[in-house]
């Protein structure tokens, strides 16, 4: 596995690859991972076509004044990993974007969960629309989060 870098990758190079080359890309470290990743410190694990898997480990920088970590960041790791796993479907020079995502918060995250996974898998993945479904859940396996997302399929 290569070291992971932060960055985007160039449209000439995106156009190259197939979705799921794409998303094997972030996730082996060939290809640079979205800065919002080095921000708030999260990976893409695992990608295969349909699936993708994004890990982070919560720290102090991710809390809410209550003391538990952000929905925001709950919402972010399951957009991510819904949208990743529709892209892994989708063929060179076609791309997709969140039209809509909806997510239920069960359970509080704190740093004392330990790392958290986001799995997100294709439920449909069309010419025109594409939907997932995501997970969020600590390593004993336990639900702390759920959601569903609509995206749009285009042209890149």
């Amino acid at each position: 596995m290569t070291k992971k870098t932060y960055g985007t990758v160039s449209e000439e190079r995106r156009k190259q690859l197939t979705g799921l080359e794409f998303v094997r890309g972030l996730a082996s470290g060939e290809l640079p991972l979205n800065t919002i990743a080095q921000t708030l410190g999260y990976d893409v694990a695992e990608a295969e076509r349909g699936r993708v898997l994004v890990t982070l480990v919560p720290t102090d920088e991710h809390l809410n004044p209550a003391g538990t970590v952000h929905g925001g960041l709950t919402a972010t790791l399951l957009d991510s990993c819904m949208g990743l796993a529709i892209q892994s479907t989708l063929d060179k020079e076609v791309s997709q974007t969140t039209l809509e995502f909806k997510i239920s918060l069960l359970r509080p995250i704190t740093p004392q969960t330990g790392e958290i996974r986001a799995e997100g898998k294709v439920l449909n993945s069309g010419r025109r629309i594409g939907t997932a479904e995501g997970w969020v859940v600590d390593t004993q396996g336990k639900l702390l989060a759920h959601g569903t997302t609509t995206c749009l399929i285009f042209p890149s």
